[in-house]
């Protein structure tokens, strides 16, 4: 694909983010930037979510999967829907109860101020890697396919990208974002099914022998009941599903945000309800893809690459397909990694500027000042660590430091779950030390479980492992004979 048409997509696309970002930041406050002054549609937050969710690394990663562990993805997906009923239903009501900008302000209240601050760093510290993980694949799929051959250096494209989600979330923050959001999600999702539909038609597929040919291929297996060892086993896969959405979208400043913009605590549950129901037939069009990906590429003698979610970009890129799907995939990619990209930015810079900054007694000019500086600030940062991911210049490497970005979430799990289930008061200065002890804890029992366990692997049930040390370290912490009053 000629980067002239790259470049061609990218300049309209980000015109279009630019205009939006204008039209929705008039008159914007700090109230907007944070909340989107309480007045977002719901149905539209619902849908903008689904491409927060599915970031970059999903878009290209997903189709990918399914030659490793066929359709078992769909048991984590099935148990969305429970951990979405339980945020609806218990988070929510306690978030909206005590009128919270950050999630982590409950953190002060129940346990105290080295709680709170531990909460908003392991928050900080899993965001930033996370976002410039991803960010810094989708600018090197970039780089490789456009910007080397113009001898544009890397530090130029990151920088630029940086620079063009600043502009247009810098003023308008989540009220922006929730209308970009809708944008990108369609733009994603308009990608992934008009690339099935190139697909079945180079194939010369009709709907129902495309449908007939992904249910019974190998990889459309779905359920896994026999091998206990088994990552994939549908126990694991479907109550770590509902932890991972507890933590991910409960516990998570980012996607709580865009929940609290709501106009109230009805609204928000509509939003996650349907957001949540709507999870399951996105990643079902994803996983289809990703079967058809790999019946077109036995077709067509096409080598599987060791790493398979490289199939779906080689495939969409390098000549295989009409032009319009490595259209279809670069619109895709750049939706998809930017729509997670810009919230997880205004989230970073919402959760500092109030959690650690806690400008409580400033004026609202003050706080303005003060949260622009931040937001300038976290992107330079997210700028410097994706450069940092270029130096180490180590997929297993900058992998790895993602994979412990994710352990953060297994105190946060803990905490909440101790603050709301049990009425005890902790030694709130210990707390920091059990919520960094309890993932090293778990990071070892990942690496060697086979050993130690007879063979059991660790998948995402992990996470639950993570909460529950934390949970009983929490315990030993407690004070005994003092409890609290309802929050």
């Amino acid at each position: 694909m000629e980067p002239v048409w790259v470049i061609f997509i990218i300049t309209m696309y980000f015109g279009v983010l630019l205009l939006i970002g204008r039209l929705t930041s008039r008159n914007a406050n700090n109230e907007a930037f944070f909340v989107g002054n309480r007045q977002s549609p719901w149905y539209i937050v619902a849908f903008g979510m689904l491409g927060a969710s599915l970031s970059g690394v999903t878009f290209i990663s997903v189709p990918g999967y399914v030659g490793d562990t066929q359709f078992s993805y769909l048991q984590l997906v099935m148990g969305y829907l429970l951990g979405y009923f339980v945020v609806a239903n218990i988070l929510l009501p306690l978030y909206y109860r005590l009128n919270l900008t950050s999630i982590y302000t409950y953190l002060d209240t129940r346990f105290g101020f080295s709680s709170y601050k531990t909460g908003a760093a392991f928050f900080l510290v899993s965001r930033i890697v996370g976002a410039s993980f991803r960010l810094f694949l989708v600018a090197t799929v970039l780089q490789i396919s456009i910007f080397d051959a113009w001898g544009v250096p890397f530090m130029v494209t990151v920088v630029v990208t940086i620079l063009l989600i600043w502009l247009y979330t810098n003023r308008g923050g989540i009220k922006t974002i929730i209308w970009t959001d809708t944008l990108q999600t369609a733009a994603m999702l308009t990608a992934v099914v008009l690339t099935i539909f190139f697909i079945t038609k180079q194939m010369n597929l009709s709907f129902g022998e495309m449908v007939r040919a992904i249910s019974e291929s190998e990889y459309s297996r779905v359920w896994f009941f026999d091998d206990w060892n088994d990552k994939r086993h549908f126990l694991k896969q479907f109550f770590s599903g509902a932890f991972i959405t507890i933590v991910m979208t409960g516990l998570d400043q980012d996607m709580m945000q865009k929940n609290l913009s709501c106009r109230n605590l009805s609204d928000a549950k509509k939003n996650m309800y349907w957001y949540g129901f709507a999870f399951l037939p996105v990643n079902l069009i994803f996983l289809s893809l990703g079967v058809l990906l790999f019946i077109f590429a036995n077709q067509m003698g096409i080598a599987i690459p060791a790493q398979t979610d490289e199939l779906f970009p080689i495939i969409a890129t390098q000549g295989y397909l009409p032009k319009a799907v490595s259209i279809l995939f670069i619109l895709g990619i750049i939706a998809a990694a930017y729509s997670s990209a810009d919230s997880a930015i205004t989230a970073l810079t919402t959760s500092f500027t109030v959690d650690i900054l806690n400008p409580k007694n400033k004026t609202e000019l003050e706080i303005k000042s003060i949260r622009k500086k931040v937001h300038i600030g976290i992107s330079i940062l997210i700028a410097l660590v994706i450069m940092l991911f270029r130096a180490i210049n180590d997929q297993s490497v900058i992998s790895a430091l993602f994979t412990v970005a994710g352990y953060t979430y297994g105190p946060l799990l803990g905490l909440y779950a101790f603050g709301l289930f049990t009425p005890f008061v902790v030694r709130d200065k210990w707390v920091p030390i059990v919520a960094i002890l309890s993932p090293v804890f778990c990071y070892f029992s990942s690496i060697y479980s086979e050993s130690l366990f007879g063979g059991y692997k660790f998948g995402f049930e992990l996470l639950i492992l993570n909460g529950a040390i934390t949970f009983i370290g929490l315990l030993l912490l407690s004070k005994r004979g003092l409890r609290v009053k309802k929050i």
